[in-house]
């Protein structure tokens, strides 16, 4: 990357981020040299671009109106690399945010037919199970699990999964296998992600909503989380296909109550608003739309 353009390139994630020691691990530069760059930009445009307190960074005006234009040119570059290249022949750092028990199951097992497919093609995976900021991470895009209420970001639905009830055979046999919905207020039951304090479980059977109001003995914070501690014999939890597939086929785990039906799981990939997503990332959503079960 040329001067002028690393100059933009480090501009760009500064003002992302709001942190030079960041840009500076991304660039394999020191701190020192990120603000001279940005130095060396300002003295070359003859304006001030950025503002900088103990606190915060904040943009000029000038910085605004080199910021959108900056992205574009940077963006329309790799763009044009990679089309002259042919879609074959995708190159650079693909940075996904994502969930990291999902990762784990579903998206990692795909990776190696992706990257056969493209040998130039590096991937960063942002695994996390907090909801990154796709901006300030400097991710091209994000797989996100369930709704998606912030309608900033452009998403686009990959596929769905059931969700079902799940326990494991040994608290079975001592509790008993509950035969309908409201017997779930005898037994011992685990909360998932989102399921903090007193809840309530809903699901269809034939062609009726039920709702039954629940507290969980045990309370997780992730996915898996609600698998292992079920699998371990603590109780029943929710727990989508995806996550429990293994379990299921081993026996660790069973389905009951099979004839009430959860709302399904679905896997959105999300886009950083403000920007058209990069080729790389739309060769890979097209590969999880192909390659993800739906079940």
């Amino acid at each position: 990357m040329n001067d002028r353009l690393q100059q933009l390139a480090i501009f760009v994630r500064t003002v992302e981020t709001g942190n030079f020691s960041k840009v500076a691990r991304e660039f394999g530069l020191s701190q020192p040299s990120v603000s001279r760059t940005i130095a060396a930009l300002e003295e070359r445009l003859g304006v001030k671009l950025l503002t900088r307190t103990t606190r915060q960074l904040s943009m000029t005006d000038a910085g605004e109106a080199l910021l959108s234009r900056a992205r574009e040119a940077l963006a329309g570059i790799e763009e044009a690399e990679n089309a002259a290249r042919g879609a074959d022949r995708l190159s650079g750092t693909l940075r996904v945010a994502l969930p990291t028990t999902y990762s784990v199951k579903q998206i990692v097992p795909l990776l190696p037919a992706f990257l056969e497919r493209h040998p130039l093609l590096k991937i960063d995976l942002m695994m996390s199970d907090r909801y990154e900021n796709l901006i300030t991470e400097g991710a091209d895009m994000a797989l996100r699990l369930g709704n998606q209420p912030d309608s900033s970001f452009v998403t686009r639905k990959l596929a769905t999964t059931r969700r079902l009830f799940v326990a494991g055979p040994a608290y079975l046999a001592r509790r008993g296998t509950p035969k309908c919905l409201a017997d779930l207020g005898q037994h011992h039951l685990i909360g998932g992600p989102g399921d903090g304090g007193d809840q309530t479980w809903t699901a269809q059977h034939d062609g009726v909503t039920e709702i039954q109001p629940v507290i969980p003995r045990v309370q997780t914070r992730s996915a898996i989380g609600v698998v292992a501690c079920a699998s371990a014999g603590l109780g029943i939890g929710i727990a989508s296909t995806w996550m429990c597939a293994s379990e299921l086929a081993s026996g660790t785990l069973v389905e009951i109550l099979a004839d009430y039906r959860l709302e399904p799981m679905t896997a959105y990939v999300v886009f950083p608003a403000g920007r058209r997503p990069s080729r790389k990332a739309r060769a890979f959503t097209d590969y999880l739309e192909q390659a993800l079960v739906t079940g």
